[in-house]
């Protein structure tokens, strides 16, 4: 049985991949690494722990992320950490020679003046937006990290791009969190005071959202079906783009709240579109059948609601 060592474990994607695992438990031995088990901003931390456990598989989700606001209020933090957790995981996993590393990146690293669908060949050409620069040059610097392992040693280093990933298990913190868990606290608040749900900016910007479920799924296929060394797009069909606005008045529909909701166009928006094509990815997995956002939002709202106050937040 091959041991698979995930970083971020009890993350988002994380508790997705452990969700879904039973469909390969007789394959895999999961390790889902937390915070108390290694510090992945140390090294030698690092590497003791990846020595320790011998993994043949490296999923590797853990990283300082956040939403719009904290990216911006946080730019060095989120460069630094990230770089540091990135470079000493990989550093880690080329030590002890592992089959292949996955690394998780964000559709956000893209260049801000771009044609869209951005694909996968767009990642470098120009500079990210502004509003999280820090935490998308940490993610292209392993990117090139990867490619620069893949070529010297031969090692199978992929990375994967996914879109908004949203679901259970998700931060819901109001001043770090992403859009998504941002938005149903903040609407499940402003329900249980009577207040007004108020959505910062104009709710134009558009986004492509995936459910944690389906990531965890494809990182599977990609861990053991896709060969390629170049990154792959893990992305919903261009036709499901959505704006924020209607995520959220789906949100507000499901806590009975919409007309209660206004929008603060006051605030940033931040990047209007990074419309992502999964054109690739089709042309492996054709038939692959993503889910409604309606039903993810269901979902995470349910188990929100259900989980409250214990959750991350």
């Amino acid at each position: 049985m091959k041991n698979v060592l995930i970083t971020g474990g009890t993350g988002l994607v994380g508790s997705a991949i452990k969700t879904i695992s039973k469909d390969y438990e007789t394959k895999y031995n999961f390790i889902y690494v937390e915070r108390k088990h290694c510090d992945l901003l140390n090294y030698n931390s690092t590497l003791a722990y990846f020595m320790e456990n011998k993994p043949d598989y490296v999923i590797h989700l853990a990283a300082n992320v956040g939403g719009l606001f904290k990216n911006m209020e946080n730019p060095v933090q989120m460069l630094e950490e990230n770089l540091l957790i990135n470079l000493n995981v990989v550093k880690a996993a080329h030590f002890v020679k592992v089959d292949k590393l996955i690394a998780c990146l964000s559709t956000c690293i893209f260049p801000d003046k771009t044609t869209y669908p951005i694909s996968e060949n767009d990642l470098h050409n120009g500079p990210p937006h502004t509003s999280n620069e820090g935490y998308a040059y940490s993610k292209r610097i392993v990117q090139t990290l990867c490619n620069s392992y893949n070529k010297q040693y031969g090692d199978k280093f992929v990375c994967i791009i996914p879109t908004n990933i949203y679901g259970p298990y998700d931060n819901f913190n109001l001043n770090d969190a992403h859009v998504i868990p941002a938005l149903i606290h903040k609407c499940f608040l402003a329900r249980e005071k009577r207040e007004k749900f108020i959505v910062s900016g104009t709710g134009t910007p558009l986004r492509q959202f995936i459910y944690a479920e389906d990531l965890a799924k494809n990182i599977m296929w990609v861990l053991e079906e896709y060969n390629e060394s170049e990154p792959i797009i893990l992305a919903t069909d261009e036709a499901d783009e959505i704006s924020i606005e209607q995520v959220a008045r789906i949100i507000a529909r499901e806590f009975d709240y919409e007309t209660f909701l206004e929008f603060d166009t006051t605030k940033a928006d931040g990047q209007y579109k990074k419309t992502a094509s999964n054109q690739k990815f089709r042309k492996y997995n054709p038939d692959f059948s993503f889910s409604k956002i309606e039903k993810g939002l269901q979902n995470t709202i349910s188990w929100f609601t259900q989980n409250y106050p214990n959750i991350r937040k």
